[in-house]
């Protein structure tokens, strides 16, 4: 049963980049300094969490490195088809960089869509606690990854990951914070009150500054 729909999630960049300069004068050095971050949202969520899983606990650069080599396990389109990766073992699957546990969680995700459990027309309906309720049903899949799902393939506008390690590093460099675990998640929290309801591209714009404009967590193309 599907819960109160949310509004649209497409947003207008230039508002939200100018209500987040006004509300927050560090936040805006950085999206002064920074490229334009156009959201991109994607209908295909399987494909969008097979990618945030390979995303986990690693750089974007690795990550992209290793998706790539994914994407050669599946000729000529280079599209990962359920069937086939339910069907792949797992030493071909790890000799695209992927961990055990990841393979694992790949393989978990293939099976919960051929169960028809990842329709966008749904997903794309429920609120964030129940989306997230949902996707935490699949091995592998946590908090973190629905994030990443619900900023770029739903093209939310107000999801902040307090948990996200970039997040955090960018945070502590810009604010200069010296807080760990929880107390550090409070404070990021209570910074990002005034980013509402941008959140996501406040998010998207810390990731940005990390490595003086390297690309954003990745996004499905």
């Amino acid at each position: 049963m599907l819960t109160t729909p949310l509004p649209a999630f497409t947003y207008d960049v230039k508002t939200a980049a100018a209500h987040l300069s006004a509300a927050d004068p560090r936040l805006a050095a950085i999206i002064a300094n920074g490229r334009e971050i156009q959201p991109r949202p994607h209908e295909d969520l399987y494909l969008a969490l097979l990618r945030a899983i390979v995303s986990q606990q690693i750089s974007t650069k690795a990550a992209a490195a290793i998706w790539k080599r994914f994407q050669a396990l599946f000729p000529p389109e280079g599209y990962p088809e359920p069937r086939e990766v339910l069907a792949m073992d797992e030493d071909t699957l790890r000799s695209a960089g992927l961990s055990r546990q990841k393979a694992g969680y790949l393989k978990a995700i293939a099976e919960y869509n051929e169960r028809g459990l990842l329709d966008y027309e749904h997903l794309s309906q429920l609120e964030e606690d129940t989306f997230t309720q949902h996707l935490t049903q699949i091995k592998g899949v946590g908090r973190w990854t629905a994030q990443m799902l619900q900023m770029f393939a739903l093209d939310q506008p107000d999801v902040f990951s307090e948990g996200d390690l970039g997040v955090q590093n960018a945070m502590r460099r810009l604010y200069g914070l010296e807080e760990t675990g929880r107390a550090l998640q409070r404070r990021m929290l209570q910074i990002a009150e005034g980013w509402r309801p941008y959140r996501s591209l406040a998010c998207k714009y810390l990731w940005q500054s990390l490595d003086n404009g390297t690309q954003v967590p990745p996004t499905v193309e």
